[in-house]
């Protein structure tokens, strides 16, 4: 009979800041997402380099009605601030019935909710006095409510109205018109809903969602938003610097986000800041470290005491007393108390000895002035390889408190790397499991994460930090997904995975709690035990590529294949069956700028394996596996593919195992684990501060498990069961049903030991004392 026996007054590891989030601004999770201003390009600094479809008058409209005239121009001669320089200019010359300039918002519009207030605040200038009327429309310019402000000011000055809503509308526009003819200036035009979560202006049911997983701690603001573009921080594609972010939001320069979009920065680091302090979540701001993994440039050794400077001011800005120069900012910025940062991280999914040279003189400044700083080094965006090594190497070297490790995968991988960090060393750096996420937001894709959670959770002796990615997709603007949180202009919803986090994320407990297993020894191995099928050869994307002396070695048996040249596109080379094989050959691109791929193991367009050269931006050597369409990563190394230039290569099969050579120099083996489920995937843990004992279980089987619990046997016990169960695998929430999946919880009282079923596919918490 299975059962879990549960120590409830032995404790072992301490869980500590375990689970978290992670935000980073990419699918307008911060404009028109979590930051609540309604009006898109606010201050007409669209621009072509943020998108090549914007312009400064993106999401902006003439309006001239029934015999109105006007003409329109972005200025930059006298601006309100010489960070933000344009500003708009309109000369009215007839009135007519409404003579100005709409603004249609994000999605459909602007949403307004009947009997609703929004705060309406503009800069404005004008040499002679203009009377300005402000309304709240439909999309057909029927008016819902509108008041009125006078321009008396030849100098900027800013200008309020409040605005109440008659109606519901989620299509409306914001418009502004002139009542007389005349030459005025506007720049900063806003509207905010008068509710925002606890006051600082961020979106009420975006960050009540944050608020309901009650995370330990807030990664922030990337990603690779921080590094990617121009070292110089004046530039419009500049790097992310987090006091381009603060003061006035005038004085914020705009800036171009790397994900295809513009960043207003009315989202910065003061707003992260109050915002994790909102949520009771510890603050962990990531920074660059003067280079650009993208580009590989990097600034010059002599040149790189800003940057650490940087790192330096922003413990300040967030610990430091009145006294001292950051400190005093955030004081004058309307935040006495310091933030009690505890951690900081240097880089995001950095590769090369570039970044790992610069991240020492980070670690080094770090240390010596602020020892109680935990500090969190990085480790690519692989699970394994050269990179990867490399920046555990160097977090090893340096004294990192924290390895930052990122893989995006499929569900069949977690499965069969449930137990990765079992045997990772005690000693030395934790890992930060900065962003991971299986791919997609089905009910199969979550119950597979929840797995990998309850061994994240029983590591917690060298897995410090946990937080999946990415946190917010506004359905009209996605740059990627899967996403923990999907929403428009006015509704959102929780992702499957959502409702794991938040079933882990509310029960964590302190400590864990020494348990013992018997049984559970049921298994079922997913997928074809051998990595057998067909071989193709394929030229990357915009690639013209030759393979010659091409031959299979199977069953001890050489096959020898004519020459094969292709242009983006893959041909056929064979079928193998056997569990043992070699491939050679040699591979020459004559044009473009990526490389060739061999594909072997396959049984259909959805699941194979491939060996890439010269894949992403023609900087890959990766081995990755293709299970139902969904692709995982197994290692990685940088290497870039040369025209010209012919490459002998050869990959053996033996098993499982995978061994790849190139110009007869051994490159790497590595293991394809064959997915396993498990019979049960369990961990328990005890709050002290409350005393409960809460025991989180896994079944992904398509069975019920059965076990006894018994929790030491000495007394009854009572409180309640969370628990997902009944929703089939391929079950989505949706805005229409934003509940297929959902826990349900119940009250719960059993004796000390007692029987539970586990059903089929189900995610159980139980919380008792």
């Amino acid at each position: 009979m299975n059962r879990l026996t549960v120590h409830t007054n032995e404790k072992t590891d301490a869980l500590g800041d375990l689970y978290g989030i992670f935000f980073e601004d990419l699918n307008h999770a911060a404009d028109g997402g979590l930051y609540a201003e309604m009006v898109r390009n606010r201050g007409f600094e669209f621009s072509p380099i943020d998108n090549p479809g914007y312009r400064a008058l993106t999401a902006w409209k003439k309006i001239e009605r029934a015999g109105a005239k006007l003409s329109l121009a972005v200025e930059k001669s006298a601006p309100l601030s010489v960070k933000n320089p344009h500003y708009l200019m309109m000369e009215i010359y007839q009135t007519g019935n409404g003579s100005g300039i709409s603004n249609e918002g994000y999605n459909s519009g602007m949403p307004y909710i009947e009997g609703e207030k929004y705060i309406f605040s503009c800069y404005a200038r004008a040499d002679e006095k203009m009377v300005m009327n402000v309304a709240l429309e439909d999309v057909d310019g029927n008016i819902y409510t509108q008041d009125e402000f006078i321009i008396n000011n030849s100098q900027w000055s800013k200008y309020e109205l409040t605005l109440t809503a008659t109606k519901t509308d989620y299509c409306g526009r914001l418009v502004i018109t002139a009542k007389n003819t005349g030459k005025l200036y506007l720049d900063m035009i806003s509207l905010f809903p008068e509710k925002t979560f606890k006051g600082h202006g961020l979106r009420l049911d975006l960050a009540q969602l944050l608020a309901d997983l009650k995370p330990k701690f807030m990664r922030f603001p990337g990603g690779c938003l921080i590094h990617d573009g121009s070292l110089n921080k004046d530039d419009r594609n500049a790097l992310y610097r987090w006091k381009n972010t603060i003061g006035s939001l005038q004085d914020r320069a705009s800036r171009r986000n790397n994900w295809g979009y513009n960043q207003s920065l009315g989202l910065g680091y003061y707003e992260y800041f109050v915002l994790c302090e909102d949520l009771g979540a510890k603050p962990i701001p990531i920074l660059p470290a003067g280079y650009n993994p993208h580009s590989g440039q990097g600034v010059a050794y002599g040149d790189l005491q800003e940057w650490v400077d940087d790192a330096l001011d922003l413990i300040e800005f967030a610990n430091g007393s009145v006294e001292t120069e950051w400190g005093s900012v955030r004081v004058r910025l309307g935040h006495p108390q310091p933030f009690n940062m505890e951690y900081i991280g240097i880089g995001n999914e950095e590769i090369g000895q570039e970044f790992f040279d610069r991240y020492e003189y980070f670690h080094k400044a770090i240390r010596e002035k602020y020892p109680e700083i935990k500090i969190i080094n990085s480790s690519g965006p692989f699970c394994s390889g050269t990179e990867y090594e490399r920046g555990w190497n160097s977090a090893r070297e340096n004294g990192s408190d924290l390895v930052d490790e990122h893989y995006y995968t499929s569900p069949e991988w977690f499965l069969a790397n449930c137990h990765r960090y079992d045997d990772f060393s005690k000693d030395g750096p934790k890992v930060f499991l900065g962003e991971y996420a299986t791919w997609g937001n089905t009910y199969y894709n979550a119950l597979a994460e929840a797995a990998y959670m309850t061994h994240l959770e029983r590591n917690a002796a060298v897995v410090g930090l946990a937080c999946y990615a990415p946190l917010f997709a506004n359905v009209d603007y996605v740059n990627w997904k899967p996403d923990m949180i999907w929403f428009d202009n006015h509704r959102s919803y929780g992702s499957a995975n959502y409702y794991i986090q938040k079933m882990f994320m509310n029960n964590q407990g302190t400590s864990l709690l020494k348990t013992e297993s018997e049984g559970f020894t049921k298994t079922t191995v997913l997928g074809k035990p051998i990595i057998s099928g067909e071989i193709m050869l394929e030229a990357e994307s915009g690639v013209k590529a030759e393979f010659t002396d091409i031959s299979v070695l199977s069953d001890g048996k050489a096959r020898k294949y004519d020459d094969i040249s292709v242009e983006s596109a893959s041909v056929h080379l064979d079928n193998v069956e056997s569990e043992n094989y070699v491939i050679s050959l040699k591979a020459k691109r004559i044009s473009g700028d990526k490389g060739f791929r061999i594909k072997f193991g396959k049984t259909d367009d959805k699941n194979f394996l491939d060996w890439t050269l010269g894949g992403w931006a023609n900087g890959d050597c990766e081995i990755e596996s293709n299970i139902n369409g969904r692709t995982s990563g197994i290692i990685h190394k940088v290497f870039s593919v040369a025209t010209g230039v012919i490459y002998d290569l050869k990959l053996e099969v033996q098993g499982r195992n995978i061994t790849i050579y190139i110009n007869g120099e051994k490159q790497y083996t590595v293991e394809d684990k064959q997915p396993v489920i498990e019979e049960l995937y369990w961990t328990s843990s005890i709050d002290e501060a409350t005393g409960e004992i809460i025991i989180k279980a896994v079944n992904v089987r398509e069975e019920a498990v059965k076990a006894i619990i018994d929790l030491d046997g000495k007394c009854d016990v009572s409180g309640k069961v969370i628990e997902i169960s009944g929703c089939q695998l391929d079950a989505e929430n949706s805005f229409e049903n934003p509940k297929a999946v959902y826990p349900a919880e119940r009250e719960f009282s059993a004796n000390a030991q007692f029987d539970y079923e586990f059903p089929a596919h189900s995610v159980t918490v139980f919380v008792l004392k």
